[in-house]
């Protein structure tokens, strides 16, 4: 069969035309994330009630898996996500604590935790330096929703010349939009639903530490929400027995509230400077390879044109033309040469982000704790050393009353 092409200058052109839209279509558009610009943080305008001030506790965030794409993972190792995970949630808790809207703010880890009067939880969906995206949801005792929404911010490398070590992160937008937030929510509270939210935290507490002594006093409608059916009394011994252990509970997410806030001082500067560098090392890579597509469709463009002159014209422009179509060969070829040679040195930044990469560590140092005369270690993780000491909680309590969890 033969294929005629009945107009080559028409389809010469179409390519052409295709190689500028090419070449106009690479600048790369600036993402724009829901957090733009700057958002204050909202602050009480004075002390408030006792009553009004719930505890909030932060879970060590859900880090996700770490990007496996080449292009997206460069600089970018589980470790890095796990020291993110426990980042997060501790920068948040300081722009909380700054807020003066609530009562203890604690970072503890994952898991279940009966007796929290708002727990905030986090996924990380996005972190590379130069965006973060957060899922984060919240909610009380008593099962309300008060949260369940993404945040995401986008910043350039200059947004690290003005962090401010302990305080003010390059994405403090973000923290300070799910602050803003969460005391919009506080603010909405009817009279009395801060210390119900209370009573359902202690109440579900007790029901796990003894749960023959307090089940039935806190009712579910099955979707979720709770509801007090009934109160035990105060000078209750058994209460009074949940409430000392509980104080215990506290001391030690303190402790370990310590141990993440030393992890946090630690992990500040380098966990900073690497996402500074990685950041201007996105970007540099951005522009060289930019520059390679731009050389290489430039090149070949020249090449077509080249082309084009000898097919198009007539015997005397083919003769008159044939220096410059010659030297347009030569220069569209050099041109296409220069774009490889681009290529090679974005290898050079994609091995320096690698290199970046760097593994945090995110062991904790044994913990050892007095109680009732005993001296118990913890070792392990953060995580792991929070696992034992609720088991302890329980033993604690069995050896008090003689009941088992149980029971």
């Amino acid at each position: 069969m033969m294929v005629s092409i009945t107009n080559p200058g028409r389809s010469l052109l179409y390519l052409l035309l295709t190689l500028l839209l090419l070449l106009t279509g690479c600048t790369s558009l600036e993402q724009r994330g829901d957090i733009d610009g700057s958002v204050a943080l909202d602050k009480a305008s004075g002390d408030l009630p006792e009553d009004r001030l719930l505890d909030v506790w932060i879970e060590v965030f859900d880090e996700g898996p770490a990007p496996t794409e080449e292009d997206m993972a460069r600089g970018i190792t589980p470790e890095i996500r796990k020291a993110e995970a426990r980042f997060f949630p501790v920068q948040l808790k300081k722009t909380l604590q700054q807020t003066g809207l609530w009562g203890a703010v604690r970072v503890l880890p994952q898991g279940d935790h009966p007796g929290s009067e708002l727990l905030v939880r986090g996924h990380v969906l996005a972190s590379d330096g130069e965006q973060l995206k957060l899922h984060i949801t919240a909610q009380d005792s008593t099962g309300q929703q008060w949260l369940d929404r993404d945040y995401r911010q986008v910043v350039k490398a200059d947004a690290y010349d003005h962090i401010d070590r302990g305080r003010i992160d390059a994405f403090q937008q973000i923290y300070n939009a799910i602050a803003n937030d969460l005391a919009r929510q506080q603010e909405a509270l009817p009279a009395g639903t801060p210390a119900r939210i209370r009573q359902v935290a202690e109440l579900r507490f007790a029901t796990e530490m003894a749960p023959s002594a307090f089940a039935g006093y806190v009712g579910d409608d099955g979707q979720g929400r709770r509801t007090i059916r009934r109160l035990p009394a105060q000078e209750d011994p058994m209460l009074q027995r949940v409430l000392a252990i509980r104080e215990r509970d506290y001391l030690f997410i303190d402790t370990l509230n310590g141990r993440y806030d030393a992890y946090y001082r630690d992990l500040w500067e380098p966990y900073a400077n690497w996402r500074r560098y990685r950041s201007e090392e996105a970007t540099s890579l951005r522009e060289v390879e930019q520059q390679a597509m731009t050389r290489k469709l430039l090149g070949a463009g020249v090449i077509v044109g080249a082309i084009a002159l000898s097919i198009l014209g007539n015997r005397n422009v083919r003769v008159s033309t044939e220096s410059l179509r010659n030297v347009m060969i030569i220069g569209g070829a050099l041109a296409v040469k220069s774009g490889f040679d681009k290529d090679s040195e974005k290898q050079i930044h994609i091995d320096a982000l690698d290199e970046l990469g760097t593994s945090f560590e995110s062991e904790a140092s044994p913990m050892v704790v007095e109680m009732e005369g005993e001296t118990h270690r913890l070792t392990g993780s953060a995580e792991s050393q929070y696992a034992k000491w609720r088991k302890l909680l329980h033993r604690i309590h069995l050896t008090e009353t003689g009941l088992g969890v149980g029971n």
